[in-house]
């Protein structure tokens, strides 16, 4: 697979998972969204309550992931999508999965994300929210192989506007990036590289070489 390394290739990405978690988790049921890089500094992600995006007879909500969190190891990028995969779910079948203003996640939330592969924490401020993969969704990352983006808005940077000017979120609040839950392991021959989500002892197929885990 080629890096991740262009914005315009990230999105085609972000619809090329979309379209096969909807597949595989939600057996096709779910409506294709505009999905958005934009920034958001208190949220990995977003969907809109409504249909804000509009070509000829054709209405589709809004689903963004956070330009500041796009170089997260994948299964977080996967699993943010996924999260608001199961809020578009909940939208198309009138199941109220939000309170207070669409932020505080309730159990029929938890009960869906988590039947499709992911593992939810409770906060006190925002409920059944805090996302995490579990170990099936990492192997099933794997398997469709799956990599790591290599591009991100650094949004703690200022940035300046031809209107006035405009800056990054400068608070601190960014969600604070967490560890990758698997390894990679590369061929010290011929760069051949998998990943895998334990510790293994491994061969290159093609060099019979042992292959050598990533720092």
């Amino acid at each position: 697979m080629k890096e991740l390394v262009k914005i315009s290739r990230v999105s085609g990405m972000l619809e090329k998972m979309y379209r096969q978690l909807n597949q595989d988790k939600f057996n096709g049921e779910l409506e294709d969204p505009i999905i958005t890089i934009q920034s958001t500094p208190r949220a990995y992600g977003h969907v809109t309550c409504g249909k804000v995006w509009k070509s000829k007879d054709v209405a589709r909500y809004e689903l963004n992931i956070g330009a500041g969190t796009l170089d997260r190891p994948i299964e977080n990028v996967v699993s943010t999508l996924l999260h608001e995969m199961v809020h578009i779910y909940h939208l198309m079948n009138n199941i109220q999965d939000c309170s207070r203003g669409g932020t505080y996640h309730n159990r029929k939330f938890k009960e869906k994300a988590e039947s499709v592969g992911l593992i939810i924490s409770k906060d006190s401020r925002i409920g059944w929210s805090l996302t995490e993969p579990s170990e099936e969704l990492i192997d099933y990352i794997i398997s469709q192989g799956w990599t790591d983006i290599l591009i991100n808005r650094q949004e703690s940077i200022r940035i300046g506007g031809v209107s006035g000017g405009s800056s990054g979120d400068s608070s601190g609040n960014k969600p604070p990036k967490k560890p990758s839950s698997t390894r990679k392991y590369i061929c010290p021959c011929c760069g051949n590289s998998v990943r895998a989500t334990k510790e293994i002892n491994i061969i290159c197929g093609d060099c019979m070489k042992q292959m050598v885990k990533e720092e």
